[in-house]
């Protein structure tokens, strides 16, 4: 089943990853904000293919649930290259990389707040499902398939949060015009922007995923500008773990 999931999923991405990486090549890095620009692309690309793969499934009954495919390997391995996603960008772009934050403050207090975000994000879903069976929201998730999830949902969110939190959040940060709320609040506008296609395009999911999103990014861009990061990744992994492994 590993086999068949990932070279289905290669096949389909491996004509728009030619052309990503060609458009990195010929882009100067000095234009720092149109190459963070492909990089998003890149991300979209790669994160609303999962879609059409089968690697994941998004429910719409009532709002909004997410589920992954029962495969644990198929799972760890995106966990793990969504990691060496991050170091492969800083490494090909360093001056991308210095616009991060990654921790601020005090570690204990930063990495408290970001787990805080986490349940802040899925309490209205925990409030609005209370009375709702779980078969009616996914389904149960095998505990087996636990410690995958939680890579894929820290790792991924861990790529995803560099791009709009490090990268983008950093860039307007410097900018004293822009100031450090609106910033913040740019940067959770965008990310739920970015989520347009997976919402109306990809599925039919619509606007309960851009609520969504919306609200999330807000949460996870003012944890990251108060401490960092990581506790905005820790935010947004955590309640993506929290939804996909049907805990709330």
């Amino acid at each position: 089943m590993t086999l068949e999931l990932l070279s289905g999923f290669f096949i389909r991405i491996l004509p728009g990853m030619v052309l990503a990486v060609s458009m990195l090549i010929l882009i100067p890095r000095r234009l720092v904000l149109l190459r963070i620009f492909i990089y998003i692309m890149i991300f979209i690309f790669i994160r609303d293919a999962m879609t059409p793969a089968g690697l994941w499934s998004f429910g719409t009954e009532s709002f909004f649930w997410i589920r992954f495919v029962q495969d644990p390997v198929t799972i760890i391995l995106f966990g793990l290259s969504s990691i060496g996603f991050v170091f492969l960008m800083n490494r090909i772009d360093p001056a991308c990389g210095d616009l991060i934050m990654w921790i601020n403050g005090s570690r204990i207090n930063a990495l408290f707040t970001g787990a805080a975000g986490a349940v802040l994000v899925v309490l209205p879903l925990f409030l609005f499902y209370i009375n709702t069976d779980i078969s009616f929201r996914g389904g149960t998730v095998p505990y087996s398939m636990i410690p995958a999830l939680f890579l894929v949902a820290f790792g991924g969110n861990f790529y995803e949060e560099t791009l709009f939190r490090g990268y983008i959040q950093g860039y307007l940060e410097k900018k004293e015009s822009i100031g450090r709320i609106k910033a913040a609040v740019i940067s959770g506008v965008m990310f739920a922007f970015c989520h347009i296609f997976l919402a109306s395009t990809v599925t039919s999911i619509g606007y309960p995923i851009l609520i969504f999103a919306l609200y999330e990014g807000i949460i996870a861009a003012f944890v990251r500008m108060k401490y960092g990061m990581i506790p905005a990744a820790i935010t947004h992994g955590g309640a993506i773990f929290l939804l996909a492994g049907g805990f709330f």
